[in-house]
């Protein structure tokens, strides 16, 4: 019997690559994100060169009834989730005070709610089969406070802290819960966020394929948190030995536009 998983945010970058990676391993993939032309042309990949079936569902998680929508169309396809990736997200970078607040309640909304909202939904047949796995993407940024994407930094905290604790409340269960928490990553989250001149992203930093891998294997495998990276391993004990308005600074420092 086939299984399946639900890949949000499967339109490009890590979520893409994630994608690839179950349909490698024969899982059906459910494709959420917004644009339907970029799920089709993932769906049509992964149909041609691992013969498994796909459903697209084009849904913009920002939208408060996107995640009812979602479950609801999954459920009249009769389709049961094995894997849920909760991977959709994206930044607001800037001084608070300037910041658009329309923009980060919807950001709030993908990175916080939504990710909620379809563990919640999708996790009940999982205990019930006793079997299942959830990887939800946070953040290196969920160890520490972030000037000038303060609220990001916090919805990945948010992440961090529940992938953990449910992953404690499902011990025994057959379901397993872990939290991705790369650093910075090669993707479209740059440009969505207008942080290209940042100084976090500037220089070598980690691609999409290579950070999809190592969640992929964490997750199959059942670790709670999986950090990519033998510099970004050491941010959580450098961040507790160090003064938190020291770990603040630096942080700054390195959000801070690039002078030209």
């Amino acid at each position: 019997m086939s299984k399946t998983a639900l890949i949000t945010g499967a339109s490009g970058g890590i979520g893409y690559e994630l994608a690839l990676l179950c349909a490698r391993d024969g899982f059906d993939c459910i494709l959420v994100a917004r644009s339907r032309d970029k799920l089709d042309e993932l769906a049509a990949r992964l149909e041609s060169e691992f013969r498994v079936k796909t459903l697209v569902v084009a849904r913009d998680l920002a939208k408060p009834t996107a995640v009812d929508e979602i479950y609801e169309e999954v459920s009249a396809a009769s389709m049961s989730v094995d894997v849920l990736v909760n991977n959709a997200g994206f930044p607001v970078f800037g001084l608070f005070t300037q910041t658009d607040l329309r923009v980060e309640l919807e950001m709030l909304q993908v990175n916080v709610v939504a990710l909620t909202a379809l563990t919640k939904l999708f996790l009940h047949s999982m205990v019930e089969r006793r079997a299942g796995r959830i990887l939800n993407l946070a953040s290196t940024a969920a160890f520490e406070p972030g000037p000038l994407m303060a609220v990001y930094y916090a919805s990945k905290a948010y992440v961090l802290s529940f992938s953990e604790a449910l992953a404690n409340e499902l011990h025994g269960t057959g379901v397993t819960v872990t939290a991705l928490a790369p650093g910075p990553t090669r993707t479209g989250f740059q440009k969505r966020g207008v942080m290209e001149d940042s100084r976090l992203v500037q220089g070598q930093i980690a691609d999409a394929r290579s950070v999809a891998a190592a969640g992929y294997r964490g997750m199959m495998s059942g670790k709670t948190i999986v950090i990519p990276g033998f510099t970004n391993k050491l941010i959580p004990w450098v961040v507790r030995v160090s003064p938190r308005g020291v770990v603040t600074r630096v942080v700054r420092r390195m959000q801070e536009r690039v002078r030209t």
